[in-house]
């Protein structure tokens, strides 16, 4: 059974980090491209980055690019999402995604608020 799991949300204040973690089990982790969406409160599901199977290529959303880094541990089957200078526009629900079978997790939320 596929599953993903994310960790790490909680409540930030503007400019503050956090690291997301995604637990990966049921596939070959290291074999697929992996990604981050996000769902806002009372909007769609938006793309923020993406990573390939070895971790050496990563593409961004313009709305986080030189503020968050995607990375990968192909030996403990996790993806991560460092988030850091976080704006209030950054509250979303966050998942991770098997970017070509399009499985996701559950998601952790991430509140950015004074």
């Amino acid at each position: 059974e596929v599953q993903l799991v994310e960790s790490g949300g909680g409540l930030v204040q503007p400019g503050g980090s956090l690291r997301l973690s995604c637990a990966a089990s049921g596939f070959n982790f290291s074999n697929y491209d992996m990604t981050w969406v996000r769902r806002a409160p009372g909007k769609g599901l938006d793309w923020v980055a993406d990573i390939n199977s070895g971790g050496g290529r990563t593409l961004y959303a313009g709305s986080v690019k030189g503020r968050f880094t995607i990375s990968r541990d192909n030996a403990k089957n996790t993806l991560y999402l460092q988030m850091n200078s976080v704006k209030v526009e950054d509250t979303a629900v966050y998942y991770c995604r098997n970017a070509q079978t399009l499985e996701r997790g559950q998601g952790t939320q991430v509140t950015v608020s004074s």
